[in-house]
């Protein structure tokens, strides 16, 4: 089996109320504010090293994922402020245990009346029995929909 058969890519796309700048600034500047937003499914977000909101910076976040206690280190790889969208790349943690490559685009379209949270998901598995992650996009769904209803 090829190793691009193991590779996908999930999208998911939420409309909030029109503060979309808000909300990718709070990803990008201020995460470690996500856990009072959505206490449910984030536990914690630190920073593990890097400063906060910049390219390189390093996060650890503690969350729960169909009902399993998770961590994940994720890496700000790009921060594009002109089209509000900010690249992770998972590094280390529990998603590392089934996929090779585990990237993360927040993109946050604020033109026009309604704006869009897409959640975009690049992977590499580490086997073909690894499932795609459709419980993760489940769950940017719920926590877009937490944050705007407890911040925007």
């Amino acid at each position: 089996m090829s190793s691009t058969s193991l590779s996908g890519k999930r999208v998911a796309q939420i409309e909030i109320k029109p503060k979309g700048d808000v909300f990718h600034n709070l990803w990008k500047a201020n995460p470690h504010h996500i856990p009072s937003l959505s206490p449910n499914l984030v536990q914690n977000c630190q920073t593990h090293s890097g400063q906060t909101g910049t390219v390189g910076s390093v996060l650890r976040w503690n969350y729960v994922l169909d009902g399993k206690d998770c961590v994940a280190h994720t890496q700000i790889v790009d921060i594009d402020k002109a089209n509000q969208l900010t690249t992770f790349k998972v590094v280390e943690g529990d998603f590392l245990k089934q996929y090779k490559n585990f990237f993360i685009y927040l993109h946050v379209d604020t033109k026009g009346r309604n704006h869009v949270v897409t959640w975009t998901v690049e992977y590499e598995k580490l086997s073909p029995n690894v499932p795609d992650p459709d419980t993760f996009m489940e769950f940017y769904k719920k926590l877009t929909k937490d944050i705007e209803a407890n911040h925007l």
